[in-house]
């Protein structure tokens, strides 16, 4: 199943919305949202896999919404002007229905949708290196799916990785973070002896760390991150070993 959200400023349009997204058999609409805003709020907890958005909302507007998403889910604008339809297209919108629409409408977008999520969601086997360029365990390297892309991260620029959920927010050294769906069990099982879990929703780079403060790990000036009853030992023992001084 596909799991989506409706929003819609408008009751009526939003009603109608979820009523044809409900006749999809291969559609799960996991909230009806009259806002971008508590739409953003279920994205932080639950893992959506397609909008379908109105384009002119107050507060935020669809458009804005989905380019403030670090990791956008597969995007179906809606919307009664037909002038934002390349501006849709410019964010890698899956398609444009204006209103008003019908079912028939809905279900094409809902095709090219569930087309698309079956390409994002393959796992082709790749071809099996020579042995010269066979990948060695400890090469310093994750290949990592983000915003429909596989990115290469050196794992040394790796600052810290912050969980959200189902989702974990890698921050790096001279880029922006990464938002990938992984959990934390699984890329700490891939992370060399310098990281260290500090707490349940935070990793870090030991090489990284800039300050330890009371209950705090400080990384740069702006990020103060706390250490969790749970790994506190852990850590302080990994201290007690790097401690010089009286």
């Amino acid at each position: 199943m596909i799991r989506c959200l409706a929003i819609d400023d408008e009751p009526l349009a939003l009603r109608q919305l979820a009523t044809y997204i409900k006749k999809i058999p291969f559609l799960e609409l996991v909230e009806a949202c009259q806002s971008a805003l508590d739409a953003r709020k279920i994205m932080e907890e639950e893992m959506i896999d397609a909008i379908f958005v109105d384009i002119n909302m107050p507060d935020l507007n669809g458009m804005d919404f989905v380019k403030s998403l670090a990791a956008p889910p597969l995007i179906v604008f809606t919307t009664a002007y037909s002038e934002y339809a390349i501006d849709g297209f410019k964010v890698d919108a899956i398609d444009y229905l204006l209103k008003p629409f019908g079912l028939d409408d809905l279900r094409r977008a809902a095709n090219k949708v569930k087309k698309q999520y079956e390409l994002l969601n393959m796992t082709p086997t790749p071809p099996l290196p020579a042995d010269d360029d066979a990948p060695k365990a400890g090469d310093g390297v994750l290949f990592l799916k983000t915003e429909h892309r596989v990115v290469r991260v050196d794992i040394d620029k790796i600052k810290y990785i912050e969980g959200m959920s189902e989702y974990l927010k890698i921050h790096l050294e001279d880029s922006r973070p990464l938002v990938v769906l992984l959990s934390m069990k699984k890329i700490e099982e891939r992370l060399p002896a310098n990281f260290m879990r500090i707490h349940r929703s935070y990793i870090i780079n030991l090489k990284q760390i800039r300050e330890v403060n009371k209950n705090r790990v400080i990384m740069d000036a702006d990020t103060y991150l706390p250490i969790g009853d749970l790994y506190r030992e852990a850590f302080n023992q990994y201290l007690s070993r790097n401690f010089l001084g009286k």
